[in-house]
């Protein structure tokens, strides 16, 4: 069955949709960001942890990972994975946006990275040059996090004040985005079931986040950081990804996928110390082994694109650890330059998919 017959074949309800679609002078993606060159890991390492030196080790280790997946010491012929799949992904969605009525007002995308180029800061004032006053921005991470995600809202509005933005919190339940990644899970997934002649299971993944950032009440439990604010109420993204993980899933019941096909975890976990949210890859892969299984189909339902977390982690690391306990592993290619990707995307800015949005303030 090909991909474009699973589409055709699951057709469900979306969700509550606006009675006319919003248009934007000006829509910003955000995304992580990733360093161009080797000699800059220190320098964007000192971003990601806000100001904060990790070890030389800590360094020299994510070197060694990038190096990996193909980051050089002098830039190369097109941008790292993530940046440039970022960047077709905007163009395609602007070619979404205005591919309607001729006559209809033009709606520009950019991009703007948190923790290297092009920085969201400098992209807003971009935005402002070219004469932007309103627009709304999606995080290109759909499940929301309240540090994450609260990161890139406080670096969007300390660049664009006096501005009108709706910022898109959260779109993890776009059915959309589910059958998106469902029509590249399938072909993957018959493949091993047809190789081994029995049925592989599925290991849904999202990136790990320190428990620090998604825990309630006190903050002096074991890894909080000093000045960790207290929260009344649990962070929304453990839920939202296991969510994602389940829309995924009912898409393929329509190929024959039950509830026992499929498991999940949280990748990437860090290596500067403290505890992060599990279950890890490498605790799930070790029961599937005790399970009797041969094999693996790994899907992260977390990301967008490749990038490290994907190309290393996964393709180099993973792949390592499954094959010493006897374990094949598959992967689902990303979703990268996916029309169905783009086309959720387009849902969540028009607001024919009701995305967790804040009320459009000026900053």
């Amino acid at each position: 069955m090909s991909d474009e017959t699973l589409s055709s074949e699951v057709n469900a309800p979306q969700e509550a949709t606006a009675t006319q679609p919003q248009h934007h002078e000006a829509v910003l993606l955000l995304a992580h960001g990733t360093p161009d060159v080797l000699g800059e890991m220190a320098e964007y390492l000192s971003k990601v942890t806000g100001g904060r030196t990790l070890p030389q080790e800590v360094v020299e280790e994510l070197q060694h990972r990038y190096a990996q997946i193909g980051l050089r010491d002098t830039p190369g012929e097109e941008p790292p994975p993530l940046t440039k799949w970022t960047i077709i992904q905007g163009y395609l969605l602007e070619q979404a946006l205005n591919s309607s009525e001729a006559s209809a007002p033009k709606t520009k995308v950019y991009v703007g990275m948190r923790n290297w180029h092009p920085f969201i800061a400098d992209v807003v004032g971009q935005m402002r040059a070219d004469g932007v006053t309103r627009f709304k921005a999606v995080c290109l991470a759909p499940q929301n996090s309240r540090t994450s995600v609260g990161l890139y809202r406080s670096a969007v509005t300390a660049a664009a004040a006096g501005m009108e933005m709706d910022f898109v919190a959260g779109w993890a339940e776009n059915p959309t985005l589910g059958q998106a990644f469902a029509d590249h899970l399938w072909p993957v997934w018959a493949e091993a079931c047809a190789e081994t002649g029995r049925r592989i299971p599925v290991l849904f993944t999202a990136h790990s986040v320190p428990c620090r950032t998604i825990m309630t009440g006190s903050a002096s439990i074991a890894g909080a950081r000093p000045g960790t604010p207290e929260q009344s109420t649990p962070d929304p993204y453990p839920v939202e990804s296991k969510a994602t993980a389940l829309l995924v899933a009912e898409r393929m019941k329509a190929v024959g996928m039950t509830d026992h096909d499929w498991y999940f975890a949280f990748q990437s976990q860090g290596i500067s110390g403290g505890p992060w949210i599990g279950p890890t890859v490498e605790d799930v892969l070790k029961s599937l082994k005790e399970q009797g299984e041969v094999g693996v189909v790994m899907q992260p339902v977390g990301f967008l694109c490749d990038h490290v977390e994907i190309l290393y982690d996964i393709d180099i690391a993973f792949r390592e650890t499954a094959a010493g306990l006897g374990l094949k592993l598959w992967r689902a290619e990303s979703l990268n330059a996916s029309p169905l990707l783009v086309r959720a995307l387009a849902e969540v800015v028009t607001g024919e998919y009701a995305a967790t949005v804040d009320e459009r303030v000026t900053l």
